[in-house]
């Protein structure tokens, strides 16, 4: 054997599968400690695929911007974590799961859409009832959409593949149903003569009934901290005004109004929302229970509860009026008011955060 075989033969090679060590040959991730005994399939597709130079990327980023800003920054929010790839989400969603769950969705209202066609149900429908849907679940759909897109910019600057999952599928979740409303509006609207599927984007824009959740969207979606944003649509505007609206006044007050329908279509955000609230909570508990960050990250969210929370608390109680519309007054604004109090209570209670002052029970305006 000459000298150059021998070299060949013995030289270390980087290619794929050439060297062997303990766990070589599994198929199962082990790099990273599991929250349970066993790595789920969740955990397996999600953990740093993001990479972070404190743990694998060695030989720091290898793109940056040209300010010198790295691809991912710890500074993006200004809450602190002694350990951010500690989160997982607790729905465990990932690709192939939520493509799963938002499609059985948009099969689930897309059958009972059709199913009520079919049958002449939108013909049916409260005339009065009618103007609500065009003028006001048409304007809602606006702030659905607004949170979608405001959640889809946080989703970029998430420090970890785990938080950045969490919140794009809660962005899609969100841009999701406010296609589910415009495209049900449209449906029924075929079977409805004169009805105006387009006024609800001029009420968004110019009703003054709106307004003041515009300006909670617009607020939201104009902040640079992407954290602060995940933080105020789940703790904030889902519970004083998503809630509000959709469970609070259209679901209870449909059916008096000879509508069965709508509540089915509303009910699927209700369900996205289930599954946010527990992934947000999960990830903001853990901020305010670190280690060395609590007493920091503590005061961070009672600044932004107060921030968001006083607008949320206005722009709930100028939708008032939206309760006197129907013809059969089965909802009351008061109980819907209380009821999204206590579950703002409920959310703050969990993180260890304190109810503002401002924001009471209280419907006088």
């Amino acid at each position: 054997m000459n000298q150059t075989t021998a070299e060949q033969t013995t030289r270390p090679t980087g290619a794929a599968g050439s060297a062997k060590f303990v766990g070589w040959d599994s198929r199962k991730y082990n790099y990273f400690t599991p929250k349970g005994r066993k790595a789920t399939h969740y955990e397996d597709m999600t953990l740093d695929v993001q990479p972070d130079p404190k743990r694998y990327l060695l030989q720091n980023w290898i793109i940056s911007f040209g300010d010198g800003t790295p691809t991912y920054s710890e500074t993006w929010t200004a809450a602190r974590s002694s350990d951010w790839h500690k989160y997982r989400s607790i729905d465990e969603e990932w690709e192939r799961t939520h493509y799963q769950r938002q499609s059985t969705i948009i099969g689930m209202i897309s059958q009972a859409v059709e199913n009520a066609r079919r049958a002449g149900a939108p013909a049916r429908f409260d005339k009065t009832w009618v103007k609500v849907l065009e003028k006001h679940l048409g304007a809602y759909k606006h702030a659905e959409f607004g949170m979608g897109t405001a959640l889809m910019h946080a989703q970029r600057y998430g420090y970890t593949q785990m938080i950045n999952s969490a919140i794009l599928t809660n962005s899609s979740y969100k841009l999701r149903f406010a296609q589910d409303i415009t495209l049900y509006l449209g449906d029924i609207g075929q079977d409805i003569p004169g009805f105006d599927a387009e006024i609800g984007k001029k009420q968004w824009l110019e009703d003054p009934i709106w307004q003041p959740t515009r300006k909670l969207v617009e607020t939201i979606g104009g902040a640079t901290d992407y954290l602060e944003k995940y933080f105020a649509v789940n703790m904030v505007f889902e519970p004083m005004v998503g809630e509000l609206i959709r469970s609070g006044f259209f679901m209870q007050a449909a059916a008096a109004q000879n509508d069965f329908l709508t509540p089915t279509v509303v009910s699927s955000a209700e369900g996205d929302y289930q599954r946010n609230l527990a992934n947000s909570i999960e990830l903001m508990d853990i901020l305010v229970s670190d280690p060395e960050h609590a007493a920091h990250n503590i005061r961070l969210f009672n600044t932004w509860l107060k921030k968001y929370g006083e607008l949320a608390v206005t722009a709930a109680k100028n939708l008032q009026p939206i309760w006197s519309l129907p013809h059969n007054k089965v909802a009351k604004f008061s109980d819907a008011y209380e009821g999204a109090i206590e579950r703002l209570q409920n959310i703050v209670s969990q993180i260890g955060l304190q109810m503002p002052a401002s924001i009471t029970t209280s419907v006088a305006r």
